[in-house]
């Protein structure tokens, strides 16, 4: 719906260190909420919908944060009430990290063995050790189906992943959009959505996740990024909100109320982007898509998109004057 520039992989706090900065305390726990609600909803939309995508991985819902990804990180940690570099972010709602009975800023020492605060970094604004943590949570899921989660306190928690789609997901600090890039989402803080109710809040990340899902970056790699080609993996990404919200056990029909709230106050009118149709033009083709997904679900209790989903970009032929290396 819009874009983001961002450096980081998914995963990263939600005051991103490209915006970090002192920030007051009621800023910094707002920001938590904020990416709170993204994880939450983003692990319903990627674990509800795990058995219909092409790409996979172990996750446990389990976020990290290195306050020397901060501009300041010793005002930070007093504010978090840490001792270390490393503590728990977020802990996705339902997910097996909720259940082992971690909470958010409890002090990290170490992930599936290694001590995280020897791994180098610069003072300040270095968001690099934190993926390097992450990666290492997402290494030892894929080679062992757990990972060892060492606490300030020298408890040690093991957390088994579950299969969910192939996504991360990001609050950037500053911005009113929501982008996909491929294995990843960013939303900015200031995205509207927050201020939605969840499940429509819901339809918005969905339609991002539709992108990264369908694999719509390759598609245009492939095809060539024309006005006619994005407006197709736009239509795609409408129409697969109600399947990814109704396997994520929320309504199909927050979709169009999503597109109702939301279309009209950024469709642009005469100025509107033509890599997208008008807002009213995108709630009808939601509606219907609707009643199909209803149906879907009524019949086997599941919206199988892999299966009985209807592409765009499958009956688009490749642009023939474009050269793909």
């Amino acid at each position: 719906m819009g874009r983001i520039s961002s450096p980081f992989i998914f995963f990263i706090l939600a005051l991103t260190a490209s915006n970090a900065h002192a920030a007051p305390p009621a800023t910094l726990i707002h920001q938590q909420a904020q990416n709170q609600t993204l994880q939450d909803i983003g692990w319903r939309l990627a674990q509800g919908n795990a058995r219909f995508c092409n790409k996979v991985q172990q996750s446990t819902g389990l976020q990290l944060q290195d306050m020397r990804s901060y501009k300041a990180p010793d005002t930070v940690r007093q504010v978090l009430g840490l001792n270390g570099d490393f503590a728990v972010a977020s802990i996705a709602r339902g997910s097996p990290a909720q259940g082992a009975g971690l909470m958010t800023n409890q002090e990290v020492l170490a992930v599936a063995g290694q001590r995280l605060d020897v791994w180098p970094a610069a003072k300040q604004l270095d968001w690099k050790r934190q993926a390097r943590a992450q990666d290492a949570i997402d290494r030892a899921l894929e080679r062992n189906g757990s990972v060892a989660i060492t606490l300030a306190t020298g408890q040690t928690v093991e957390l088994r992943g579950t299969p969910i789609c192939a996504t991360r997901f990001d609050l950037a600090g500053k911005g009113d959009h929501a982008v996909a890039e491929g294995r990843r989402i960013i939303v900015g803080a200031d995205f509207p959505g927050f201020g939605y109710l969840e499940d429509e809040f819901a339809a918005a990340i969905a339609h991002e996740a539709a992108h990264d899902w369908l694999d719509h970056q390759t598609w245009l790699n492939a095809h060539g990024r024309k006005q006619k080609h994005i407006r197709l993996t736009e239509r795609e990404a409408d129409r697969l909100m109600p399947w990814l919200l109704a396997n994520a056990g929320y309504d199909p029909a927050a979709a169009l109320r999503f597109m109702k709230r939301w279309g009209p106050h950024h469709d642009g009118g005469v100025f509107r982007k033509r890599t997208h149709d008008g807002w009213d033009e995108r709630a009808q083709a939601i509606a219907e898509e609707v009643e199909i997904v209803s149906k879907r679900m009524a019949a086997s209790g599941s919206a199988d998109w892999r299966n009985f989903f209807r592409r765009d970009v499958a009956i688009a032929p490749p642009d023939q004057s474009r050269v793909v290396e």
